[in-house]
């Protein structure tokens, strides 16, 4: 047994001490098999243990993560977690689990070779410990190494028994985990743009409303996006950053979008008027204003910034983790900046909803103005 330390200022550590971090990596150079069982995980400790089991050509591998089915789970791990348990499903080699009957918070890693384990830690330390971030590098975590017969054989089949299908499932195959919404950073620093709270969200997105309309968000295939016909959209709407630059000097900026409208929505009673602004409430918290403009009012943009609006629809997708920001248009020469149908499936959310709440607000220049709210959603039927 082995006591195993954090390595944070001012109690660093000491000569002969070994942090878990470094324990955790030399027990896994030493195996072909890896058993985790922790209540919390962060993308960034998922990614670094997925380059672990390639590193290490780790043969078999089993996550179970204790606290999300509960309390819900970060969006950003969510999707990573699903990508990583599909590529260990698709090669054999193992799974993520989420235990569902109750709020699992152990921290134990189990290490094997040839079908026996040899060690396991045991402590504090969620899987965040493995790859550091700002939100856990000043957590001092302690961990105790074990590898006596034992205790090993009662700690592989505690883990063993959280494996089974009474209490946990396969991260896959559970559909209903409730997703907690990452930040959008896309649009901090924006003086147009204000946070609301969640009560002033629910309230305008209870009204029940009059006007109201979907707008599928028209985008191509993965394998689609260099088909520059027209008809896959690749140059058009939340990808019109890929159409032709507005200066042969400067690129389009990778959040501009167009939110373009059918002739069937703009033509409905009550549809906004052009250049007439608007208040936007949106259904993750954000107020702006915003106005209709282009021939026949078809185009929603905000007020003062073209940028808000693919700010806030891309940013949101990129705060998932499942697009990319790309800082120059014209290097990303395989499009991979490029939002997909597969991005949006990914997300869960393929349309927006336009709904006139009949409500109004007083902006800064003392003008009532309608107000309406806007969802990133999913909706079956095309506009």
């Amino acid at each position: 047994m082995e006591l195993l330390y954090s390595n944070i200022p001012p109690l660093t550590t000491k000569k002969g001490q070994k942090t878990i971090y470094e324990c955790i990596h030399e027990q896994v150079e030493k195996s072909d098999h890896v058993e985790v069982a922790v209540g919390y995980v962060s993308s960034a400790s998922l990614c670094e243990l997925q380059e672990l089991v390639k590193k290490f050509a780790i043969k078999s591998i089993c996550l179970n993560i204790g606290m999300y089915y509960l309390e819900g789970m970060p969006e950003r791990s969510y999707h990573d977690a699903l990508k990583i348990n599909k590529k260990w499903c698709e090669e054999n080699i193992g799974e993520i689990r989420l235990i569902k009957p109750f709020k699992y918070h152990g921290k134990i890693y189990c290490f094997y070779k040839n079908g026996r384990p040899f060690s396991a830690i045991v402590g504090s330390a969620n899987l965040g410990v493995i790859k550091p971030e700002a939100s856990n590098r000043n957590q001092y975590e302690v961990a105790i190494l074990i590898d006596d017969e034992k205790n090993l054989i009662k700690i592989s089949n505690h883990i063993s028994e959280l494996k089974s299908d009474k209490y946990s499932s396969n991260i896959a195959y559970l559909s209903n985990i409730k997703l907690v919404r990452e930040k959008n950073i896309a649009l901090d620093g924006n003086e147009l743009v204000k946070p609301v709270p969640p009560n002033n969200v629910s309230y305008y997105d209870s009204i029940p409303s009059n006007v109201s309309f979907y707008l599928k968000l028209k985008v191509p295939k993965y394998n689609e996006r260099f088909l520059d016909d027209g008809k896959h959209y690749t140059k058009s709407n939340i990808n019109v950053c890929y159409a032709a630059p507005r200066s042969k000097r400067k690129a389009r900026d990778w959040y501009e979008t167009q939110i373009t409208v059918s002739s069937k929505i703009y033509k409905m009673d009550g549809y906004p008027k052009r250049n007439v602004p608007f208040f936007v409430i949106t259904d993750d918290g954000y107020w702006f204003k915003a106005h209709t403009t282009s021939a026949n009012n078809k185009q929603f943009s905000a007020v003062g910034d073209e940028l808000i609006m693919g700010r806030w629809l891309k940013g949101r997708l990129a705060a998932a983790g499942i697009a990319t920001p790309i800082n120059n248009i014209a290097e990303d020469k395989q499009r991979n900046g490029m939002i997909t149908q597969e991005m949006l499936e990914e997300y869960g959310c393929d349309s927006l909803l336009f709904k006139k709440t009949g409500k109004t607000a007083i902006d800064a220049e003392g003008n009532n103005l309608d107000v309406w709210m806007l969802s990133f959603t999913s909706h079956q039927k095309d506009e």
